[in-house]
């Protein structure tokens, strides 16, 4: 085994929840040896043509990631494990928010312009052959950078990663936006995001106890959606509200609560975040395509609530 590969038993609290093959596409790789490989470039960040051999076909290992980027698996096999934490009450709900930018390497420019054609109402629906596997339903997209979640910033050519983070320091939802889209207009689609199943009969959890969150986020929008969730919140309110709330008298209102304690535990968002960029393609965005970078992304992710 090599390092950052998975142990048996992380193996083991994947493997029920992975694909399994119909018999009509032919047989899958072997799961784990693919996702080993998955695993190694999102930790390095190697081109995928240069993955060791012991991994099997990079192109194998490279569509596997593509597939599972566009059809949501990464995505469910966090939540499984995101489940069986909360079931055993390893989850610390009191979350924080935050965002980070991400540059964006060269090799990410480039994507097609277009959007993934619709299928007609006249489709073949016969079942796909074998090299459909290659090209899956993807998300959508395209539309040139700003479709792929690739925009301008202070920092040149970056995207913008926004993420939940619990009192454990481990990212519950992750949104994906260009590098120059603000905190607060993606702060409702990140709270949704949270979705953590119940291992018995139940919906998903995805009310927090309490949140933290910095200035970005202190604007009215915000506030009114907390209250309308019945979420508790402590959010600074930024200096030039107050002052202008101080202007209006008895017409401002009273100010936003705001607990010095609780906001002190803002930073596990920030220790999630430097958990995430220790994975070299999360780090630095060498995907073209959104949905791919969102799975690296994923990925990354994964393994943090696998191995803390």
């Amino acid at each position: 085994m090599g390092r950052g590969d998975l142990t048996d038993a992380e193996w083991e609290r994947l493997r029920p929840f992975l694909p399994v093959s119909n018999n009509r596409c032919g047989r899958w790789r072997d799961h784990r040896q693919v996702i080993d490989g998955i695993l190694h470039r999102v930790r390095t960040g190697v081109h995928w043509r240069d993955l060791p051999e012991r991994f099997g076909p990079w192109k194998t290992v490279y569509e596997r990631h593509r597939q599972w980027s566009a059809d949501g698996t990464w995505e469910r096999l966090l939540r499984q494990v995101q489940a069986a934490a909360d079931a055993a009450g390893d989850i610390d709900w009191d979350i924080a928010v935050d965002s980070t930018i991400v540059r964006a390497h060269q090799h990410a420019a480039g994507a097609h312009t277009d959007p993934p054609p619709a299928p007609s109402k006249g489709a073949n629906r016969r079942t796909p052959g074998r090299n459909a596997l290659a090209e899956p339903a993807r998300p959508a997209g395209g539309g040139g950078a700003g479709g792929e979640g690739l925009g301008r910033s202070r920092g040149g050519f970056t995207s913008k990663l926004h993420l939940s983070a619990d009192g454990r320091c481990r990212p519950l939802s992750l949104v994906l936006t260009g590098g120059q889209r603000a905190d607060c207009t993606q702060f409702e689609a990140v709270l949704e995001k949270i979705r953590v199943p119940r291992t018995t009969v139940g919906r998903p959890r995805g009310k927090p106890d309490s949140l933290a969150a910095d200035k970005a986020y202190s604007n009215g929008p915000c506030r009114r959606y907390l209250r309308r969730r019945g979420i508790r919140h402590t959010i600074p309110e930024k200096t030039d509200s107050q002052a202008a709330r101080l202007r209006k008298g008895s017409r401002g209102g009273r100010p936003p609560a705001f607990d010095a304690e609780r906001y002190k535990k803002r930073n596990t968002v920030e220790r999630a975040i430097n958990k995430l960029k220790q994975s070299r393609a999360v780090a630095t965005r060498y995907d073209k395509r959104g949905y791919v970078y969102l799975g690296t992304a994923t990925a990354a992710t994964l393994v943090i609530w696998l191995r803390t």
